[in-house]
């Protein structure tokens, strides 16, 4: 098998990914007030110091609660509202639920700066209809997979890149928890769940560290007794040419006490291995512990090791994201890799994945299946 390992893509991580900050932050106007916004957009935007100047929400009380506790002097009921109260170098943050996307980027100005929450639509013809519309507009469109950026991602991403693990022969994400999704009340009646809505996050992940995987195998599939679309998931990734195992597993229904519970990511390479415990996950929302460890190969004696990292997924990762944005905006990166047209990409293997559940599969050739007569 030949193929340029030192051209391998996690070793030449892009530059935003070092999560420093924007020398000047513009100001943001939130277009959503929902739990997330709440729980993780604010609390990181302040944590951060940029500075956020409006927030709207078609229930205005909503916005105004928010307004209240963050300092935020602009509160609007509808998105025209606040453009029209907006400044001009404003940075849009779109916190809405995907249906409502089209018609807010649409409101827009042409040219506006844009954060769009995740998936970047439901089915990928969502997500092409939300790109065509930024390139008509003009306008400078990332996606908030924030998951790129969690304090221990950066962290690992960082040791990667040095080498400190040689090259990647095995990527594996496996959750195994039981997911409250009573608490976002929008996804019950879904036709598509758990790879729209939460392994979105691991795919685009893995093609954050390895790019564009050549094919996608996927199983995903309901639980027997609950109203819901399915919502646990087995996908693989394949790399052509590339001795690579990429697998991401979910089981969001293991109700069995967190005894066993899982969350984390492994990366193992020739000269080491660095696992990342994903606490957010384990209870959530309240969530467990962070944990990053490394082992290397020349070391095995000494273990596993803790690596440092500061912060959690929850909120420090949404500094990241918006960080990214600005950071382009403001001319000290030379790339935007969470922009619309790469994350339709992480739309497109979501589909993939989608397609491989309904419909791949090889069946073996059983003796059963054999004519009556063949058989001797």
């Amino acid at each position: 098998m030949s193929y340029d390992r030192q051209s391998l893509p996690e070793f030449s991580p892009a530059e935003v990914y070092s999560l420093a900050l924007p020398a000047a932050p513009r100001p943001i106007v939130t277009l959503g007030a929902g739990g997330i916004v709440k729980d993780a957009h604010l609390p990181a935007y302040r944590k951060a110091g940029y500075p956020v100047v409006g927030i709207y929400n078609r229930t205005v009380s909503r916005a105004q609660a928010l307004a209240d506790e963050y300092g935020i002097p602009g509160v609007y009921g509808t998105v025209e509202e606040a453009v029209a109260g907006s400044p001009s170098d404003a940075v849009y943050d779109i916190a809405l639920m995907p249906p409502q996307y089209a018609d807010a980027l649409e409101a827009l100005p042409d040219g506006a700066a844009v954060l769009i929450q995740k998936p970047l639509g439901n089915h990928l013809s969502d997500g092409r209809a939300l790109l065509e519309i930024c390139r008509r507009k003009g306008l400078v469109a990332a996606v908030n997979t924030q998951l790129r950026f969690a304090p221990y991602v950066a962290a690992a991403r960082a040791l990667i890149a040095a080498g400190e693990i040689g090259e990647l022969y095995d990527l594996e994400i496996r959750v195994s928890v039981d997911t409250p999704w009573h608490l976002f009340p929008h996804v019950l009646t879904m036709d598509r769940l758990e790879i729209t809505m939460h392994s979105v996050h691991y795919i685009d992940l893995v093609r954050s560290f390895l790019g564009n995987p050549d094919s996608v195998s996927a199983v995903s599939v309901v639980h027997p007794d609950k109203d819901l679309a399915s919502t646990r998931s087995l996908i693989l990734f394949r790399y052509a040419g590339r001795p690579i195992r990429v697998t991401i597993s979910t089981n969001h229904d293991h109700d069995f006490g967190p005894e066993h519970e899982e969350s984390f990511i492994k990366w193992e390479g020739t000269k080491g291995a660095i696992r990342a415990q994903m606490g957010l996950l384990l209870d959530y929302p309240t969530g467990g512990p962070d944990a990053l460890q490394i082992i290397r190969s020349a070391e095995k004696s000494l273990g596993w090791r803790d690596a440092p990292f500061e912060g959690s997924w929850f909120p420090d990762a949404f500094i990241g994201s918006m960080g990214a944005l600005q950071r382009y905006l403001d001319g000290s990166v030379p790339t935007l890799p969470t922009s619309v047209d790469d994350v339709y990409d992480t739309m497109a293997v979501v589909e993939a994945a989608y397609d491989s559940a309904e419909n791949e599969g090889v069946r073996p050739a059983y003796l059963t299946d054999e004519p009556q007569g063949a058989r001797t």
